[in-house]
């Protein structure tokens, strides 16, 4: 599809008769005889479907939050979105890029510093090396690490390494913003911060897709929610009446 054609598309993320499958201990491995079978015999003792003919739109510039209880499939949705798990059945489309705020302080390497870590996540994400240069103070300002610029990422704190991984990843210029429970960790303070960038990213036009089980957090931000129950879609409809379904099939 040309470039042109993605900008102007009406939808960010088309998911079709999504499906992905899961082994109890580990992820399933199918043989060369099980991709020619039908969805029923390739389920085998042990394995279940974690998501299952789920099919959803997200226009350009919806707030979508994802609910759930625990293991219904919420942040496995999340990772297909991401590109970071691939669908055993149906298909994803993402038109634009992604910034993934998932399992946030992922890809950064102990050893290296704070500042070498910033140069090489950005750089993985896309970030030209004049952008990472013409960034980098306010990411290490955003992220309350001005003094650690030299110190090995692996000496960090649990909250410094999740504050600079926010700090970058925020710092992307692509068009979906996904995010998984990232504004359950830090302080009062940061948490605020993270809020008020969301705010400006989502002034800006971006798509934000939410996984979350934080209410005010899904009413702040989402004005769609999309309810998953044991691997189903059972409800697609504005926040607030996905929230108070879930609220009374839960309370």
């Amino acid at each position: 599809m040309p470039l042109d054609a993605l900008t102007d598309a009406p939808n960010a993320i088309e998911v079709t008769n999504l499906g992905v499958r899961f082994r109890r201990n580990r992820r399933g491995r199918r043989s060369l005889k099980d991709l020619f079978a039908g969805s029923a015999r390739r389920t085998r003792p042990g394995e279940f479907w974690a998501l299952h003919d789920v099919s959803f739109t997200v226009k350009r510039g919806e707030s979508i939050g994802v609910i759930g209880r625990n293991g219904q499939g919420k942040s496995t949705l999340l990772k297909l979105v991401a590109g970071v798990l691939l669908p055993d059945e149906g298909n994803v489309a993402v038109r634009g890029g992604v910034a993934p705020l998932i399992e946030i302080t992922g890809g950064f390497v102990g050893d290296l510093t704070v500042r070498e870590n910033v140069r090489l996540t950005a750089g993985l994400h896309g970030m030209s090396r004049t952008d990472v240069d013409r960034r980098f103070d306010g990411i290490i300002d955003f992220a309350e690490l001005a003094d650690f610029t030299e110190t090995p990422y692996k000496h960090l704190s649990n909250g410094m390494k999740v504050r600079l991984a926010f700090a970058v990843v925020s710092q992307l210029e692509e068009p979906i913003l996904l995010v998984d429970e990232v504004l359950a960790v830090g302080d009062k303070a940061f948490r605020e911060k993270c809020y008020q960038r969301i705010d400006e990213l989502l002034a800006d036009g971006r798509t934000l897709f939410f996984v979350s089980h934080n209410e005010r957090d899904l009413r702040r931000f989402c004005t769609r929610g999309l309810y998953l129950d044991k691997g189903k879609l059972t409800l697609d409809a504005p926040i607030d009446e996905v929230l108070d379904a879930y609220n009374g099939d839960y309370a």
